[in-house]
């Protein structure tokens, strides 16, 4: 069964950095699109952006467009998500998910998630 583990979350001051990893096991990571999604309090999950199996492609919510960058390591079964110029706005928990997709922006497109990890912007 499919496992996904984020990492690298944390607190940070507005217009800082923060890189969060996602490790996949259990499932062939590069016959899957992966994406990253985020779930503030109160609000609907969010589509961040994704990355088709061979990293030739990638789609980014306007939110995020020309700050954050999607990238992966089929060889270390891994995808990261670079997060620059934070706003306090992005603060949210950030979920990983791995889908048999073209890259997709709904959540109904991914069938592995993982447990979440939280980031927390200051202002």
């Amino acid at each position: 069964q499919g496992q996904l583990v984020e990492s690298g979350g944390g607190l940070v001051q507005a217009g800082g950095s923060l890189r969060l990893s996602c490790a996949a096991s259990g499932f062939t990571f590069n016959l899957y699109a992966m994406a990253w999604f985020r779930q503030a309090p109160g609000k609907e999950r969010e589509f961040i952006a994704a990355i088709s199996r061979t990293s030739g492609s990638t789609n980014y919510a306007n939110s995020v467009k020309g700050r954050f960058t999607i990238s992966r390591d089929n060889r270390e079964k891994s995808v990261y998500l670079q997060m620059n110029s934070l706003k306090p706005e992005d603060a949210a928990v950030y979920y990983c998910a791995a889908g048999r997709t073209v890259i997709a922006t709904s959540g109904r497109e991914y069938g592995i998630w993982g447990q979440g990890t939280q980031v927390t912007v200051s202002s």
